[in-house]
């Protein structure tokens, strides 16, 4: 008797953990684009997945191990042309659940399984490189790249740089030792940069503040996007409790921050459009929204990041020749003023006030002048090499050769083989002298 009980017991449970095992189809999202429809499969569970291509008809079969098949494929939504259907097959056993995803022409797939983050479960995502790009995109006139501008307007042929000045207002920032302001010293460098900036063809600079007043932190970057800027430089100086801790550094967004802030982000639907762009219109009203939203904004920030990295970089190297460094690469924290997942935005701390040396070096205006300089000519260093689409220095770029210097050559030999000025090339290469080395990569502008 007692042994029944336990047989009966174990099957009872090796039943309930088997069902409890079985994964199930949860959505189903299609998402077509320009060159890719992806097309995404929300799992219950984490998915064992294989797939093969059969022609003849076209088709993508993808094998479910351990699923059921009770979602309906009827009820998902479809506007591109590229899927023709989606629906069971016969699987390979009784367990699991075959899916065929019928195409109205070749495509080169991609599967991938992606783990639960913020409000997404478990996902299967497949995606589709289609053979005759652009016919399947309702979403055509949105660039593959991250680009999330509204592209419904022409964009300002100027790169945009938002300058923001440190603290201000009710808001002194450090003070110090001789009773020096932050605020006053962050403005003074804002200013002489937005100077530069205006007087550099092509770029433009746009103020968060050009006075002594109060801009809360988490407003500063929104200043920036309606602006449509390409580029946000907060501008500070650096303190700490001891006197001794001196020189520059610069910051950029910490990667736990950023994930943060774009699930802030993704959870703010009326926002959306202000990252997406002619987009938005096309996602919001399709099933595919969040998660194609979630992969857009992704993108953005991953771009944002990186090129926020580059032009730290480039700061770096340029301040080392003004001032010492406190930290000789850019470093990763949470501040407020960084977090516009599409711009790419660093904070510069021009040194530390609380530094008795410094503090006397920060209320010199030439020092100023000089770190202004600094951080001007790595930003013009960056968008010389990456020009925003659409502004005067993409078209230059395009329309300008390149020389690569061997030896024996000179800026004055190059000038004359090329039928261009001298003063031509250096400024298209923003040389200071006329020495050039072997090897040197020089932009030659056309006449």
């Amino acid at each position: 008797m007692v042994r029944s009980i336990v047989s009966v017991l174990f099957l009872w449970m090796f039943v309930h953990i088997a069902h409890a095992a079985q994964n199930s189809i949860e959505g189903v999202r299609i998402a077509p684009s320009s060159d890719t429809t992806r097309v995404v499969f929300d799992m219950k569970t984490a998915p064992e997945f294989t797939y093969f291509t059969l022609t003849k008809p076209l088709r993508l079969v993808v094998d479910l191990q351990q699923t059921d098949k009770s979602f309906d494929f009827s009820q998902v939504a479809n506007d591109g042309d590229l899927v023709k259907k989606l629906r069971y097959s016969t699987p390979k056993n009784k367990s699991a659940a075959r899916i065929v995803i019928e195409l109205n022409r070749k495509a080169e797939p991609s599967l991938f399984a992606i783990t639960p983050a913020g409000s997404f479960g478990h996902r299967l995502v497949v995606d589709l490189a289609d053979s005759q790009p652009n016919r399947s995109g309702v979403l055509a006139s949105t660039s593959s790249s991250v680009v999330i501008d509204d592209k419904s307007s022409p964009r300002d042929s100027n790169i945009i740089v938002a300058i923001d000045a440190g603290h201000g207002g009710r808001d002194p920032g450090s003070i110090g030792p001789a009773g020096t302001f932050e605020k006053h010293i962050t403005l003074s460098v804002a200013k002489k940069l937005q100077a530069m900036i205006n007087a550099e063809p092509g770029m433009k600079a746009i103020m968060t503040r050009s006075n002594d007043s109060y801009i809360s932190p988490n407003r500063r970057p929104e200043i920036a996007r309606e602006k449509k800027a390409d580029l946000l430089i907060s501008i500070h100086a650096d303190a700490f409790s001891q006197p001794e801790p001196r020189g520059g550094s610069v910051w950029v967004l910490s990667m736990r921050r950023a994930d943060t802030e774009l699930g802030r982000w993704l959870e703010k639907s009326e926002r959306h459009a202000e990252l997406l762009g002619g987009a938005a219109e096309v996602i919001n009203d399709k099933s595919s929204e969040r998660y194609l939203t979630e992969t857009i904004l992704g993108l953005s920030m991953d771009h944002s990041m990186a090129s926020s990295h580059d032009i730290g970089n480039k700061v770096v190297d340029e301040l080392k020749k003004v001032t010492s460094l406190h930290k000789r690469r850019p470093q990763a924290a949470s501040f407020a003023v960084l977090t516009a997942p599409d711009i790419p935005s660093i904070l510069v701390e021009l040194g530390f006030i609380s530094n008795p040396q410094e503090e006397k070096n920060l209320n010199w205006s030439k020092y100023r002048e000089r770190l202004a300089k600094a951080v001007f000519s790595a930003t013009k260093r960056y968008f010389k090499q990456t020009p925003p689409d659409g502004t005067l220095w993409a078209r230059e770029k395009a329309n300008n050769r390149t020389h690569k210097v061997r030896s024996g050559e000179s800026l004055s030999l190059l000038a004359q083989r090329y039928n261009v000025k001298v003063s031509s090339i250096k400024a298209a290469n923003d040389l200071n002298s006329d020495v050039v080395r072997v090897g040197q990569v020089l932009t030659i502008p056309r006449t």
